[in-house]
């Protein structure tokens, strides 16, 4: 449907309307309600026995006098109307459902493009449905989507509960052209945008979150350093009787833990800090990216924590794989 064979009429000018308002282009417009209309008629056919072949080309026009809808199958150099009886109604039904699905597409669109620029940052949500594979989440005007693997293991959230989540990305199915906004829960860059949240020092960057580590639902750790003389890193997260990390923990489960860790450039220092809650530790070596820690007995348990947990996300959060050691001294 070339938008130069499209008459002045009021259909006319009623999708010149709608693309102005939309931001949509007026031939974009046409094409989709081309398509929709050949749709339309090859079904219209299929219910009448008569199978349209897959290769037949056909145009669609509009009969300048009433603006109807007309059906041309092009065949070569020939030319033939073919509009079936009575096709007017079903034209004017389905340019109405092609004009309004076109209409819905440019609004989520929209929408999707200002989420583009809030990746990386909290939205709150409420839980709309939830099957095995993933939570759809409503966020302002639109739905978010998070799968399985972005939820956090074991937790629960009933339906209507509203619950903060981090928008993760955009993703676009490959095959239908769907956009989807993703969210998460689980990702370590969910830890850190409550620490942004909840801590002035971490929103004005007077102290940096230079590492997390997270087992989801479980425990996290998160390494901090000062970027002003005077600042405490690390009680500036915990805040004065331990209020700002517990609006944090108050957004995860009851399961989930968080450390907070003195971040060190000495290597030796850093992997020390990063086995808390153990205290008694010594790094005698760190090379090949191996480090040897000894911990005094009384600590030992701590240091590896529960199925050695803390050993292994202090060996994450450090770049180290950590050996820990009781030291008998």
């Amino acid at each position: 449907m070339d938008i130069k064979k499209l008459p002045k009429t009021e259909f006319a000018s009623a999708v010149a309307q709608i693309a102005g308002e939309k931001h949509i282009e007026v031939q974009e417009i046409l094409d989709s309600i081309e398509a929709g209309l050949i749709s339309a008629y090859k079904r219209d056919q299929k219910e009448h026995g008569i199978i349209v072949p897959d290769e037949a080309v056909f145009e669609v026009v509009i009969a300048p006098e009433s603006g109807s809808f007309a059906i041309f199958e092009i065949d070569g150099k020939k030319r033939t109307d073919v509009t079936p009886p009575g096709f007017g109604r079903i034209a004017a039904v389905t340019a109405k459902n092609v004009i309004d699905q076109r209409i819905h597409e440019a609004e989520k669109d929209t929408i999707l493009a200002e989420y583009v620029h809030k990746i990386g940052t909290l939205v709150q949500g409420y839980i709309l449905r939830n099957d095995p594979y993933k939570m759809t989440v409503g966020i302002g005007k639109t739905e978010g989507i998070c799968p399985k693997d972005e939820q956090i293991r074991g937790e629960m959230l009933p339906l209507g509960s509203k619950k903060q989540f981090l928008i993760k990305s955009i993703h676009q199915d490959a095959e239908t052209g769907r956009k989807d906004i993703i969210l998460s829960r689980a990702d370590g860059e969910f830890i850190k945008q409550l620490f942004v949240r909840e801590v002035p020092e971490v929103g004005n960057r007077a102290v940096t979150i230079e590492a997390i580590a997270r087992e989801a639902g479980s425990r996290a750790k998160v390494a901090v350093s000062s970027t002003q003389a005077g600042v405490d890193p690390v009680g500036s997260c915990i805040g004065q009787k331990g209020i700002r990390i517990q609006a944090i923990l108050n957004e995860l489960p009851t399961t989930e833990k968080v450390d907070v860790i003195s971040y060190s450039k000495d290597k030796k220092q850093f992997i020390a800090n990063a086995l808390s809650p153990a205290s008694n530790v010594k790094v005698t070596s760190t090379s090949n990216g191996l480090a040897v820690a000894l911990v005094a007995e009384s600590d030992l348990a701590l240091a590896i924590g529960s199925g050695g947990e803390n050993v292994r996300l202090a060996g994450v959060l450090t770049g180290f794989e950590i050996k820990v050691q009781g030291d008998r001294a």
